[in-house]
C-alpha cells in the first residue's frame, strides 16, 4: 500500500502540492486525475524520493521510498518516456538495469516480450518512436516483478493497439493483487481502466472515491464498473460531469 499524509510541497511562494491525504490499496487500478499542472507528476516524484516534500509524508509499505531495499522489486515506475540513453538498445538499456540492481538476467528477455519490443529489442532508443519508449518504460518499471507499479502518463504517444494492451495489462496487474497507480489526464481511459479514482486540484486533494460512486453521485441510476459492463458512451459524459463538479470546474466551452 502507498501511503500520503499530509504531503506539500512548496517552490517559493508557489505551492505545488498542498496537504495531500490518501491511501492507493492493492487488488485495484487507482487513477490519478487533475488538470496540468495540478501537482501529480510533483506528488509522484515526492513518493519515488526524486523531490523532498516541504512537510508531510509519502510512505510506501510503511516505509519511505529511500530506505526500500532492493526498490525495484517493490515499486515499478514510469516517470518520462524520454529519459533513454539514445544510442543504447533496448536490451542493453534493461541488461543494465537487471545487472546494476542484482535481478535475474532473464527478466530482460521477458519484459521485452511482455510488452511487445521481442523484435525490436536490438534497435538503438533513439530511433523508438514515443509509443515505443512508453512500452520501454513499462518495460524498465516491470524488470523487478514489482508489487507496485506508479506510472504517470502511460498511455501517453501509445497507438490504438498499444492504448488497448496498457489498459489490459493494468488491470490484469491490479487482478494479480498488485497496487497500481495512474495518473492520466484522459478521462476516456481512467473510465475504462480505474476502479478508484483520486482527484487534485491546485494541490489539493477534490476527491477520493470509486469510479462508481463517483459516477452514481451524479445520476440516479448506478454505472458497473466491471470490465463487461464498462460502455464508454455512456459512461464517459457521466465521469466528465463528476470529475468537473469534484474539481468546481464548469467544463470545457461548448
Amino acid at each position: 500500500m502507498i501511503e500520503v499524509s499530509e504531503l506539500s510541497k512548496r517552490r517559493g511562494q508557489k505551492v505545488a502540492v498542498d496537504a495531500l491525504t490518501f491511501q492507493v490499496h492493492p487488488g485495484r487500478v487507482t487513477g490519478f486525475m487533475g488538470a496540468n499542472g495540478a501537482g501529480k507528476s510533483t506528488t509522484i516524484r515526492m513518493m519515488l524520493a526524486l523531490d523532498t516534500p516541504t512537510s508531510g509524508t509519502a510512505l510506501v509499505r510503511g516505509r519511505p521510498y529511500r530506505s526500500l531495499h532492493r526498490p525495484l522489486e517493490i515499486v515499478g515506475s514510469l516517470l518520462d518516456a524520454r529519459s533513454f540513453h539514445a544510442g543504447r538498445s533496448a536490451r542493453n538499456h534493461l541488461g543494465y538495469l537487471a545487472v546494476s540492481n542484482a535481478l535475474p538476467p532473464g527478466r530482460v528477455e521477458a519484459v521485452l516480450e511482455l510488452t511487445g519490443l521481442g523484435d525490436v529489442a536490438g534497435a538503438r532508443v533513439g530511433t523508438f518512436s514515443l509509443g515505443m519508449r512508453q512500452r520501454l518504460g513499462i518495460a524498465a518499471a516491470l524488470l523487478g516483478d514489482p508489487e507496485i507499479l506508479v506510472l504517470d502518463e502511460p498511455m501517453n504517444g501509445l497507438d490504438p493497439e498499444g492504448t488497448v494492451w496498457m489498459r489490459r495489462m493494468l488491470r490484469a496487474m491490479a487482478a494479480e493483487g498488485r497496487t497500481v497507480f495512474v495518473a492520466s489526464h484522459l478521462m476516456s481511459e481512467m473510465a475504462l481502466t480505474a476502479d478508484h479514482l483520486i482527484v487534485i486540484g491546485s494541490g489539493r486533494l477534490m476527491a477520493d472515491i470509486s469510479l462508481e460512486q463517483m459516477i452514481a453521485a451524479t445520476v440516479d441510476d448506478k454505472v458497473g464498473s466491471t470490465p463487461n459492463t464498462r460502455h464508454l458512451a455512456r459512461v464517459l459524459p457521466l465521469l466528465e460531469n463528476a470529475y468537473f463538479n469534484a474539481t468546481d470546474i464548469d467544463g470545457p466551452a461548448r
